[in-house]
């Protein structure tokens, strides 16, 4: 058996220590009000820490229990489901049932029990021996503290905590960036492109001071019609667009005989002509092929198709192609290109298209870019927690 991890901090030597949770934790059994005066806590499920419940009811023969902050808490009921945290500050003296137990601790980090116990080699583990029926299974506290438990010296389980309250602090404040651009890409589809009825938008590059012109999608795009079995099989997709299909974790559903798939080039827009009404089409970086239940335009003179790309994401276009969609039921909803063609929008000129599409096109990069940085920090504190313990 493994006495130390994989990944250890400088100074730290000394084998880990084969316990049970009881040798460090004692329930904490203080009772408080009862269940319709209680300031009430829950424990959010998958490690996702301890919240203020908002219950203004409750039974009045429900006892409840005063919590401390920094005390280790989980839900008997959720256990399977990494229902674990440690109480904040801004929720010490709140309430919970014993269903919630806490319990204070003697020689251990309360963060350290938590990072010990959101593992799923913890909680699956020893989740096998909760009581009760299939749908209501409890770890009661005296189960709980009677699993094993391998734990370091007190500055050991403080240095690693430190170390993972860091990568804690750097995740949401990336995903805080990631929502920030989110935000200002909404915006910016808002804000440089008219509203109903007007020629113009609320914000534009210098330069430009033309009013935008009316005109059906028909005169800026026309249905490319080739068809081929050759050529790289591509997907239209509602979030991501045009994307290749070997990119797709999916089975391939494809029709072997793809002689009658339609052709696409780079510059195209592709669409899901039964999901355009749900925003399913793109701009294409690629050559390649569809399926026939895809519609494929090409972009005439003068007209940049990524810049229409974006303005086909926007809310009311999106209800344009939704009230002209044929069909009975929204399962049988088709937009076909003679009914695109007829849609009427507003263009500016083709310098402006190209500036509006290289903001977008930036801000999107950078949209991307932050996603890869927080599913990496994601990645990598999953790595630490599985080779900074045993």
């Amino acid at each position: 058996m493994k006495k130390a991890p994989d990944i250890r901090f400088k100074d730290f030597t000394d084998a880990w220590e084969q316990r049970k949770v009881g040798d460090y934790l004692i329930e904490s059994r203080i009772k408080g009000n009862t269940g319709n005066e209680a300031r009430k806590i829950t424990v959010k499920l998958w490690g996702k820490g301890v919240v203020e419940k908002n219950d203004l009811g409750g039974s009045e023969h429900t006892q409840y229990f005063i919590r401390k902050a920094g005390q280790f808490i989980y839900s008997k009921l959720d256990f399977l489901n990494s229902a674990f945290g440690v109480i904040p500050e801004n929720l010490d003296e709140y309430e919970s049932t014993a269903d919630l137990p806490a319990f204070d601790l003697e020689g251990m980090n309360p963060h350290f029990m938590y990072y010990v116990a959101i593992q799923k080699d913890f909680y699956l583990k020893n989740g096998s021996i909760a009581d009760g029926s299939r749908k209501a299974k409890r770890i009661h506290a005296h189960t709980f503290l009677d699993m094993p438990i391998r734990v370091p010296s007190l500055s050991e389980q403080n240095t690693i905590v430190h170390y993972l309250q860091h990568l804690d602090h750097l995740i949401p404040l990336h995903q805080r960036k990631l929502e920030k651009l989110k935000l200002m890409k909404e915006a910016m589809l808002d804000k440089m492109f008219p509203k109903e009825g007007a020629k113009v938008p609320e914000i534009r590059f210098k330069g430009f001071n033309d009013e935008w012109v009316s005109c059906s999608i028909g005169e800026c795009f026309s249905e490319r019609s080739e068809r081929s079995a050759i050529g790289e099989l591509l997907s239209v997709t509602i979030n991501s667009g045009v994307i290749k299909a070997s990119e797709l974790n999916k089975h391939d559903s494809s029709s072997e005989d793809k002689s009658n798939y339609k052709c696409v080039k780079k510059d195209d827009i592709a669409y899901n002509s039964m999901r355009m009404w749900q925003g399913a089409s793109g701009h294409s970086s690629y050559d390649g092929i569809v399926s026939p239940a895809y519609t494929v335009i090409v972009p005439k003179e003068g007209v940049n198709s990524v810049f229409f790309a974006y303005m086909f994401k926007k809310p009311e276009i999106v209800w344009k192609f939704e009230i002209n969609s044929q069909g009975l039921t929204k399962d049988t909803w088709n937009l076909k290109y003679p009914a695109l063609s007829s849609i009427m929008i507003m263009k500016p000129c083709h310098e402006e298209q190209l500036k509006i599409a290289e903001s977008l096109l930036n801000i999107d990069h950078a949209i991307l870019n932050h996603q890869h940085k927080l599913e990496k920090l994601k990645q990598f504190k999953e790595s630490m927690l599985d080779k900074m313990f045993i």
